[in-house]
């Protein structure tokens, strides 16, 4: 059973639902409603003492966004162990730069299907299903 995230943490995360980043706002318009590939993802879920970016439950992937403050020394030894304690959780972690989502065009896309395929193993292949797969940008307006 999944331990209990504190009421703090959920406030967190409901607050940076409401006040996510332009790239966030920009990926999850291609994840949301199973945009991509029909794979469920959430944004802004507490996991444990942390927030991740955007997860898919089904293949315990998460997605992260950096921008400049990650590229700090400080930020980047607490996204290591942050990173580890998700993987040790058996989360697997990818890290996008903001600015590959906000011009990278189906680069983003085209990591996070590459990374839930090598979750699923070699035999899986993401884009033969036939149809067009939504670009990064692309997908629903977001609501006022």
């Amino acid at each position: 059973m999944p331990a209990r995230v504190s009421k703090s943490k959920t406030a967190f995360a409901r607050r940076l639902r409401r006040e996510m980043t332009n790239a966030e706002e920009i990926l999850w318009r291609s994840l949301r409603g199973s945009a991509l590939d029909g794979l469920k993802f959430r944004r802004q879920v507490p996991i444990g003492s942390y927030v991740a970016d955007f997860l898919c439950i089904e293949h315990r992937l998460i997605v992260e966004l950096d921008g400049r403050p990650h590229e700090q020394e400080d930020q980047r030894r607490y996204d290591a162990i942050r990173d580890q304690w998700l993987r040790d959780n058996g989360y697997h972690v990818l890290r996008l730069d903001n600015d590959l989502v906000i011009g990278g065009g189906n680069i983003p896309l085209g990591r996070i299907r590459e990374a839930i395929a090598n979750r699923r193993g070699p035999s899986s292949d993401p884009t033969s299903s036939g149809h067009l797969l939504p670009q990064v940008g692309e997908g629903r307006t977001r609501r006022s």
